[in-house]
C-alpha cells in the first residue's frame, strides 16, 4: 500500500507513525507551572539528541482544541511564559500502570502525582521534582521549542532540553557507567494500547562485522 500524507487525516497519519516506529521509549516528564504546581505526563515520541551537549527531546502534541498541553505550557522557556525546566523520568515495568495513568487529562494545576500515586522528590539542579520510583532521571533546561503547527489541533511540537544533572539508582549502574538493563527494566510503547519490555535482547557487532551473521542465530526464538 502507498500513502500520500496530505490525503490522510491526522488520526490516520498517527496510526502509521505509532505502528511503524516501534518500540518507542517512554519519557515520563515532570514539570512545574509558573505558580509551582507539579505536573506529570508520559510521552513516547522521545529520544536522545546527542552527548555534546548532553541533550534530549520529547514531542508533546497540541490539545484537541489547539492549545498547549500542560507539559509544554510549563516546560517552554521563561520568556514564552513557562519555567524552562523539566525532568525526564524513565518508564519502568514496576510503575507501568501508573505511567499510563498519568496520561489522564486533568484540569490545569491538578497534579498527576497525586492521581497515580507516584512520589515527587526534589531534583538536584532544576525546580521540577523527579519521580522517586524511577531508577533513572534526567534533569533538563529547555533549549528551544519547535512548533510545527501552532494552534492547530494535534499539531506537533519538539521540546529540546539540555541535561544538567543525571540521577541513576546505584544498583542500576556500574563504575564504568554501564546501565544494567535488567535492573532498569524499562518498557516501551508499540501501536495502539500495546507495550513491550526490554527483556529479550541480542548482541551483534556494528558495521560490516554484522553481515557475516545469520539473524536466526542471534535473535531470540519467536513464540
Amino acid at each position: 500500500m502507498e500513502f500520500d500524507p496530505e490525503r490522510l487525516t491526522p488520526a490516520e497519519r498517527y496510526k502509521l507513525l505509532i505502528g511503524c516506529i516501534v518500540p518507542r521509549p517512554i519519557a515520563v516528564v515532570s514539570t512545574l507551572s509558573p505558580h509551582g504546581e507539579a505536573n506529570l505526563a508520559p510521552f513516547s515520541f522521545f529520544a536522545g539528541v546527542g552527548s555534546d551537549p548532553m541533550a534530549l527531546l520529547f514531542c508533546p502534541a497540541n490539545r484537541a482544541d489547539g492549545g498547549e498541553k500542560d507539559t509544554l505550557a510549563n516546560a517552554k522557556p521563561a520568556d514564552e511564559g513557562g519555567t524552562g525546566e523539566f525532568v525526564v523520568n524513565v518508564a519502568t515495568e514496576a510503575i507501568a500502570t501508573r505511567v499510563a495513568g498519568a496520561a489522564e487529562p486533568l484540569p490545569y494545576g491538578r497534579s498527576e502525582f497525586e492521581l497515580v500515586g507516584l512520589t515527587p522528590v526534589p531534583a538536584r539542579v532544576v525546580r521540577p521534582p523527579r519521580v522517586l520510583e524511577s531508577p533513572a532521571c534526567f534533569e533538563c533546561r529547555t533549549l528551544r521549542v519547535v512548533r510545527l503547527n501552532p494552534g492547530v489541533p494535534t499539531g506537533g511540537n519538539v521540546v529540546v532540553g539540555r541535561v544538567v544533572h543525571v540521577h541513576v539508582r546505584d544498583d542500576a549502574i556500574n563504575e564504568r557507567l554501564h546501565i544494567d538493563a535488567d535492573r532498569l527494566a524499562a518498557f516501551g510503547r508499540m501501536g495502539g494500547s500495546w507495550y513491550c519490555t526490554t527483556r529479550e535482547r541480542f548482541e551483534m557487532p556494528m558495521g560490516a562485522g554484522a553481515l557475516a551473521l545469520d539473524p536466526a542465530s542471534i535473535l531470540p526464538p519467536r513464540a
